[in-house]
């Protein structure tokens, strides 16, 4: 498992949080903006219908009151009167208030009788006439030549005559921009404000667990007796670093009784079988009958076997407890494996296979030398044990991005059915293998506590396919392309 904080600008957790609670404020502050807006607008437009009212009722009273000869006079004062009372925006304007409000009255016939207002009564009448305005129920009227309705109210006169009167609503419609415009400026604004306050509130929070996290990576790869910087109060953030700490204090207690019991059965189990072997070997060198030198040298072999055994499933057991000593230092992973194949040579030829060595030299990895020497000694063994003579085992050496890959191909018969679909379990061989199982356990094992990956697969031409990758020390640009491509031959008997 490989350990590694990245921190990217633009993509971090307070960025996200910052994101969606804004989209979250700004949604509803569109709702707000929306209601708001709408109820200005109903109010405006209930306090216009209630102006017409009134004053249409007033205009009908003058037009009853007033002789017929006076009456226009009359009618069109009164119109330019409630025009400036109520339409200040056109007068200000240097605008004709006559422009925003009209008064019309009709007979019974629908003909003119009179008209009071700006530009041509027809176009007005026209439109009146085929619009259903019932009394006392002011309505919405689009008069062509004119880009703003007018809000048009109707009295209807006991003589049978109707009066209209109607205002522009030009004037609504400018108070109503005016306001959406400061609404969106001020919805706008708090929403800015907002995403900050979250951003820089969310970010300094996730500083705090940002360094916890750093600490813990930290004490994860190297040191289990360092502990998270712990913080100050009683908040989620403060109980999260003594909460890890004293998870830390029983993992360092853990890993402390693991080291004490692994220790005291390495050394229990090592001495009597070391005491053994060196009984067996003077066994061996006394003069005795030729009948004796077989058992002999056979239990000497099985006592060797046994104390194999015991090293790797200790080792294993600490690895899988993730509390693998290691003893890094810079390791040239070309140079270990020529040497671990110049080592192994003799018995590769005695066993009639051939090694093919590509590599793209030096491949530098900080790891435990030994580790690794006996990680590749193992794979080395298994295919002495297991390959047929003849076959062709091909090594190549390169760079994979920031990993260093070793990848160990053969030409044989490739993994048994059983072993392939598990290959790192302990104590998994084939069907008649005289192994332990704890090869490929041991070899994931040394892999995982440098934080690397490993595979093993049958390839597609029938072979057995293992993958070591391992982290570079320093990631060099373009190397693959600058590196010389050399092949070594071992050629066996």
């Amino acid at each position: 498992m490989y350990f590694g904080i990245g921190k990217s600008e633009g993509h971090t957790a307070a960025w996200r949080i910052s994101f969606w609670s804004t989209i979250a404020f700004a949604v509803g502050s569109v709702i707000l903006f929306l209601l708001l807006q709408r109820f200005a607008s109903h109010e405006i437009q209930r306090r216009t219908d209630a102006w017409l009212s009134g004053e249409v009722e007033t205009l009908g009273d003058v037009a009853e009151r007033t002789p017929k000869n006076a009456l226009y006079e009359r009618i069109v004062d009164e119109v330019a009167e409630l025009a400036t009372k109520e339409v200040p925006l056109e007068l200000q304007g240097g605008g004709d208030p006559n422009q925003s409000v009209f008064f019309l009255e009709t007979g019974s016939d629908n003909r003119l009788k009179l008209w009071a207002g700006k530009g041509d009564s027809s176009a007005f009448l026209g439109v009146i006439t085929h619009t259903s305005v019932t009394p006392g129920m002011p309505v919405d009227v689009s008069i062509p030549g004119y880009f703003h309705r007018f809000r048009v109210a109707c009295l209807q006169l006991p003589a049978g005559d109707r009066i209209f009167l109607g205002l522009s609503e030009a004037h609504d419609v400018h108070v109503l921009q005016r306001m959406r415009i400061r609404l969106f400026s001020i919805c706008l604004a708090v929403v800015v404000l907002g995403f900050l306050v979250v951003f820089f509130a969310t970010k300094r929070m996730l500083d705090r667990v940002h360094r916890i996290t750093r600490t813990a990576n930290r004490i994860g790869q190297h040191d289990l007796r360092s502990r998270v910087p712990e913080v100050k109060g009683t908040d989620e953030i403060a109980q999260l670093a003594r909460t890890l700490n004293n998870m830390l204090d029983r993992i360092e207690n853990s890993v402390n009784q693991l080291h004490t019991i692994t220790n005291s059965l390495a050394h229990d189990l090592r001495s009597p079988l070391m005491a053994i072997r060196g009984k067996l070997e003077l066994a061996l060198l006394a003069d005795h009958e030729s009948t004796l030198i077989d058992p002999v040298a056979s239990a000497l072999e099985e006592v060797d076997r046994l104390s194999d055994f015991l090293t790797k499933s200790l080792d294993v057991a600490e690895a899988n407890a993730d509390a693998l000593h290691l003893r890094r230092v810079p390791v040239d992973l070309d140079e270990l494996v020529r040497s671990m194949v110049d080592l192994y040579e003799p018995s590769l030829s005695e066993r009639g296979l051939k090694v093919m060595i590509r590599s793209s030299s030096p491949l530098m990895v900080s790891a435990d030398a030994a580790l690794l020497h006996r990680m590749l000694a193992n794979l080395l063994d298994n295919a002495i044990k297991h390959l047929t003579p003849g076959t062709t085992i091909n090594i190549q050496l390169e760079t994979v991005a920031e990993f260093a890959r070793l990848e160990i191909e053969d030409d044989g018969p490739g993994f048994p059915p059983e072993v392939v679909v598990r290959p790192f379990e302990k104590y998994v061989k084939g069907t008649g293998s005289t192994g332990s199982g704890l090869g490929l356990a041991f070899a994931e094992a040394v892999v995982r506590a440098h934080g690397g990956q490993i595979r093993a697969f049958n390839g597609p031409r029938g072979g057995a396919c293992i993958i070591v990758d391992l982290r570079l020390m320093l990631r060099c640009v373009d190397q693959e392309a600058t590196f010389d491509q050399s092949q070594t031959s071992i050629s066996g008997s």
